[in-house]
């Protein structure tokens, strides 16, 4: 007997691995909240980022110092000597292959390190990306869909839901402490977006009744909030693994 395969599945696809340099071409502030710059550079000629939620490896130059690129051998990746730049994954939100141009939303949030680059950066000024290594393509029509995130995941909703088609209606659930990021999604007129904290995040999915098929739901934010709704999603709720993507974007220390 052939078993059949599962309906609209996301599909892994993958990239070859490379290092470019950019250069800040423009920078805004968006929502009070993120520093919206876009880079150009001849380098980015053959970048690829199939996946909403696809992240490359940024590294930001030392002070006053010049960036250490690293050599893509058939052995791995090779640094050169001396401590590697400082890196931070970042959601490319969106990219023109015509003009070169790759923007990326920094969140502005005190002590870090991408925040306190993005706020100095000028045009002209340059940094180093790596990947995307691959994407995760998932199909944009499922009739239900539920996205989880925090001020981290907020670029890669944003990526999503401008590409949904207008008919979908998605629920974004976002834990944000913060009046600013309000306006962040307010375009999306289609999308239900609710400002919640986690624990009334965790209540308001165990009210949501969910679809027996054809649904997709992200997860993103702090490790541990993520497993426990990937617990009670997977485990309390049965819902299918292959649907439910659940990644955590960072973890308290």
């Amino acid at each position: 007997m052939i078993l059949q395969s599962k309906p609209k599945l996301p599909q892994r696809v993958k990239n070859e691995i490379k290092f470019r340099e950019l250069i800040v071409k423009s920078k805004l502030t968006v929502a009070g909240c993120f520093h919206r710059i876009v880079f150009t550079s001849p380098e980015l000629a053959g970048f690829s980022s199939q996946g909403f939620d696809d992240h490359v490896k940024v590294f930001f130059p030392p002070e006053g110092g010049e960036f250490i690129r690293p050599s893509v051998t058939d052995d791995g990746i090779v640094w050169g000597e001396g401590p590697r730049p400082l890196s931070r994954d970042y959601t490319p939100l969106a990219f023109d292959a015509e003009l070169n141009e790759l923007t990326l939303d920094f969140y502005i949030h005190a002590g870090g390190v991408a925040s306190m680059w993005a706020e100095k950066a000028g045009v002209g000024d340059a940094l180093l990306i790596g990947g995307p290594r691959g994407s995760l393509v998932v199909p944009v029509d499922y009739a239900f869909q539920l996205y989880v995130c925090d001020e981290s995941g907020l670029p890669a909703v944003r990526r999503r839901l401008a590409a949904l088609p207008a008919h979908i209606k998605p629920i974004v659930l976002v834990n944000s402490h913060h009046a600013q990021p309000l306006d962040y999604l307010q375009e999306f007129a289609h999308a239900q977006v609710e400002w919640l904290d986690a624990d009334a995040i965790a209540s308001r999915i165990s009210t949501i009744e969910f679809p027996e098929t054809d649904y997709f739901i992200w997860l993103t934010g702090e490790g541990r909030d993520v497993k426990q709704l990937s617990d009670e999603l997977l485990e309390n709720r049965g819902l299918d693994a292959d649907y439910v993507r659940a990644v955590a974007y960072w973890h308290h220390k």
